[in-house]
């Protein structure tokens, strides 16, 4: 078995489909310059015949196909066919193709053009030994020269692995590791086995228990049933005596029967009295209760207008202690008023009066000072006074404590002053207040009577509406009662209609009713 053929279509370099044809059946020899595409060639026959490009991300898939100036390939294939005149391939065909489809979403095998799973190409080429555990029948480029310059221990490994001897080891592993469980299982089968073996005595001995049980077990039920026949029979005697009595009974039956349906011929006279009596009082208990009603609401009005009312009240009382309040106070300040008035009325002719000897006093110091200036002139300055010193601080006395006389009747006068504009100034804001608490009041009264006329007519009102709704409610309530009435004839009726025709009759009445009862509903 050799390649005899292989056929690369958007592949790596390969955009266009590449043929490469005849393939010697023992050595083949690939030559070309540098970027020729040697190296992709081997990678797609790696890509058919390996398992180093399964589970490839989408980008590792964009990586396998062409890239280039021209439009981008959206498929790649390798294709393979295999001379196969040996049979090592385990088809009946001399010649086997397997071909190789990858795209960004897909990665398809195909045998002889027919669609077929990785796994199915995979066995096909282990029957003919290419081995996934032995990647050996590929050899990539520098793995010869690794191989040359590589340890003995390695090159024993890597010849172990050629050899096939490490696929043994592997399976030895694993053929240990289920003998052991074997082993373990076998344990657990022989403790289940001696578990069943001890359940199996326990099981005979229940069995002989059982057997015991059902030989008591047929003699208890074959005493339970002669005693059951004997009661039987004694019961059948009694069911005799019985009938007997019944028929007897029976005579007697039907004459009460008789003195029963004009009983009953009575009883209905008397219910329809009663019926009309009990709507009669149906229709006392409305009015009663309606009565019980208007007078529970007038009772809940009266109560709130006798609260409305103390309410007024309150605000009255509050506006007139509020008004002799303000009238306290006007009196009060016109009291003192008044006692200021007359301090003012005392205080002004004493005020006139020191005025009054103020300018006596500046008259007589004035004559005081000429008749001194005359004396002076007269007796001269140096009799009088020692030295001129001692004369004019004499003058500066004089006249100091006639400057003191001044300015303390001044601030006198000035303090009474401002006494009496504070007094008028207190007396003008009082007089705005009790203008403002009489306009007050006055709007108090007008909105308590717009109140109580809103009140009145609101009341009014409410009568009418009251007197309305208890005319609605009587009306209601003998609808009722009528509609009752109606409903009591109307099953009257059809009771007398049932007992006059037959049963199949109700029974096709009653089929109907039941058939318009979902009608209505929908509706």
């Amino acid at each position: 078995m050799y390649i005899k053929q292989v056929i690369i279509s958007g592949f790596r370099s390969y955009r266009n489909e590449t043929i490469v044809e005849p393939f010697h059946p023992h050595h083949n020899c690939v030559v070309g310059r540098n970027g020729s595409g040697k190296s992709n060639f081997f990678l797609a026959i790696q890509f058919v015949l390996s398992d180093e490009f399964s589970h490839m991300r989408p980008e590792q898939r964009q990586q396998l196909l062409h890239e280039g100036s021209a439009p981008r390939v959206v498929n790649a294939y390798v294709e393979i066919t295999f001379d196969n005149t040996d049979n090592r391939i385990p088809i009946d065909k001399e010649e086997v193709t397997i071909r190789r489809v990858i795209g960004f979403k897909k990665d398809q095998y195909f045998l002889d053009k027919k669609n077929v799973t990785k796994t199915d190409v995979m066995n096909l080429l282990e029957s003919a030994g290419f081995s996934r555990s032995n990647p050996y029948y590929i050899v990539k480029q520098g793995r010869i020269n690794q191989m040359a310059v590589a340890p003995d221990s390695q090159r024993l490994k890597l010849l172990r692995e050629v050899a096939g001897t490490r696929v043994y080891d592997e399976r030895k592993e694993e053929s240990l590791s289920i003998l052991k469980e074997t082993e373990g299982k076998i344990e657990k089968i022989d403790e289940f086995l001696q578990y069943i073996e001890e359940r199996l005595k326990t099981l005979e001995e229940e069995k002989e228990e059982l057997k015991e049980y059902q030989k008591w077990d047929r003699m208890h039920r074959s005493l339970e049933y002669t005693m059951y026949d004997k009661e039987l029979r004694e019961v059948r005697e009694k069911l005799e005596s019985i009938e007997a009595q019944r028929l007897e009974e029976g005579d007697k039956t039907k004459d009460l029967h008789g003195d029963l349906a004009t009983l009953a011929a009575d009883i209905k006279f008397l219910e329809r009295d009663l019926k009309e009596l009990e709507i009669k009082g149906a229709s006392i208990r409305s009015e009663r209760d309606q009565l019980a009603d208007d007078r529970q609401v007038q009772i809940r009005q009266r109560a709130k207008l006798e609260l409305d009312l103390k309410d007024l009240k309150d605000i009255v009382e509050d506006d007139v202690q509020t008004k002799g309040s303000a009238a306290e106070e006007l009196k009060q300040v016109q009291e003192q008023i008044k006692t200021a008035q007359e301090s003012l009325n005392e205080v002004i002719p004493k005020y006139h009066e020191q005025k009054h000897i103020e300018e006596k006093c500046n008259s007589q110091l004035r004559i005081s000072e000429q008749r001194r200036n005359e004396l002076f002139a007269k007796k001269g300055r140096k009799q009088e006074f020692q030295d001129q010193g001692k004369r004019d601080e004499w003058i500066s006395s004089e006249l100091k404590s006639y400057g003191n006389n001044l300015s303390t009747k001044e601030e006198q006068l000035q303090a009474l002053t401002t006494e009496v504009g504070d007094t008028k100034s207190r007396i003008s804001q009082i007089s705005e207040e009790i203008k403002e608490r009489s306009d007050n009041l006055e709007e108090r009264k007008k909105e308590i009577e717009e109140t109580n006329k809103e009140l009145s007519k609101i009341k009014m009102e409410r009568d009418e509406v009251q007197s309305k709704r208890k005319e609605l409610w009587r009306q209601d309530s003998n609808f009722e009662q009528s509609l009752n009435t109606s409903k009591e004839q109307l099953d009257e009726a059809e009771r007398q209609l049932r007992s006059t025709v037959s049963k199949a009759f109700n029974n096709g009445i009653d089929a109907i009713k039941k058939k318009k009862v979902p009608t209505a509903t929908l509706r």
